[in-house]
C-alpha cells in the first residue's frame, strides 16, 4: 500500500529500484492483476515497474460519488503516485480505461511523461467524431450508455456471482487468456464494498464537463489488438493523428485483452520503447 494524494493505493512492483520508472494502468473491470503476465518480464529488462490498483479498484480506496472519478482527478492520482515514488519523469502504459487516463496524463503533464504506451484505448478528443464516422462504434460502446443508469447496472452486473462480468472477459478474449485463478480473483475484488459502483463511476463521470486534451507531444507507441469487439481499429488511427511522434503496432490475432493473450511480445514492445528504442 502507498499513500497517494489522500488515498491508499495498492501497488504491484517489479524490477530494480534504481531502474527507469514505468507505471502501468489497468482498465475496466480488472485491477493491477491485468499486468501479471508482463510485469515480471518488464522488470527483468531493467525497468522499475509499478502497477497500481486505481482508485475504486481492488484493494485501493474507493471514494464515494461520481465527482471523485473525474478524468483530471484520475490524472492527478498518477502524478501523485510518481511523486510518492520519487520520480521526476516516468514512462507510462495504459490499457482500456487506464489508456484513456494515460493519454490525459501525457497531455496535461508532458514534462513528466517520458514515453507513452497505449493498449487498445482511444484519445478522448477523437471519440465523438469517430462515433459519427463509424456508427458501428456506437453499437460496440452501448454499455457506456447503459452504465449511466443509477443502480440498475450494479444489480445486473453483480447478479449470479457477477456472471455478466465473468462472461464478458471469457467471451471477448482468446481461449486461455483468463484462467480460473484470474476469474476468481476478479470476482472477489468486484465483491468488495463499494467497488462496483466506483468502477462504474469512471463511466458516469464522462457526462461531466470535458476539457479537450489536445495534441500529445511526447513519443507514443500504440499497441492494438485488431479483433477487439469493443473498440474499432479506426480509433487507433484517429488517435495517432493527434500525436507528434507515434508508431502503431497491430496484433492481428489478438482481441481487446492483448497483454493477456500475447504477453511476451507486449512486454518486448513496451520495454524497448520505455528504454528509448523504437
Amino acid at each position: 500500500m502507498i499513500a497517494v494524494g489522500g488515498l491508499s493505493l495498492e501497488i504491484q512492483t517489479a524490477g530494480p529500484e534504481d531502474g527507469p520508472l514505468l507505471i502501468l494502468l489497468h482498465g475496466f473491470p480488472e485491477s493491477s492483476r491485468a499486468w501479471r503476465k508482463v510485469i515480471g518480464p518488464l522488470g527483468e529488462r531493467g525497468l522499475r515497474v509499478v502497477a497500481p490498483d486505481m482508485r475504486g479498484y481492488g484493494a485501493s480506496d474507493a471514494p464515494e460519488g461520481i465527482d471523485a472519478y473525474r478524468l483530471d482527478t484520475l490524472v492527478a492520482d498518477v502524478v501523485a503516485l510518481a511523486d510518492a515514488l520519487g520520480a521526476e519523469t516516468f514512462a507510462l502504459a495504459g490499457h482500456d480505461w487506464g489508456g484513456i487516463i494515460a493519454w490525459a496524463v501525457a497531455a496535461r503533464h508532458p514534462d513528466r511523461v517520458r514515453r507513452l504506451v497505449i493498449l487498445n484505448a482511444p484519445h478522448a478528443d477523437i471519440v465523438p467524431a469517430e462515433m459519427r464516422r463509424h456508427p458501428r462504434q456506437i453499437l460496440r460502446s452501448w454499455y457506456a450508455g447503459f452504465f449511466q443508469i443509477p443502480r440498475l447496472p450494479e444489480a445486473m452486473l453483480s447478479a449470479f456471482g457477477f456472471r455478466a462480468l465473468r462472461r464478458t472477459l471469457l467471451r471477448t478474449s482468446r481461449p486461455g487468456a483468463f484462467d480460473a485463478a484470474d476469474i476468481a480473483a476478479y470476482t472477489a475484488e468486484w465483491g468488495r464494498p463499494g467497488r462496483l459502483t466506483a468502477m462504474l463511476n469512471y463511466y458516469r463521470a464522462l457526462r461531466l464537463p470535458y476539457v479537450p486534451l489536445g495534441r500529445i507531444t511526447v513519443p507514443v507507441l500504440i499497441l492494438w489488438g485488431m479483433k477487439d469487439r469493443f473498440l474499432g481499429a479506426h480509433l487507433a488511427r484517429a488517435s495517432a493523428t493527434l500525436c507528434d511522434e507515434v508508431r502503431i503496432v497491430r496484433f492481428n490475432e489478438d482481441t481487446h485483452w492483448i497483454q493477456h493473450e500475447d504477453p511476451r511480445q507486449v512486454a518486448v514492445e513496451i520495454a524497448a520503447f520505455a528504454h528509448g528504442a523504437g
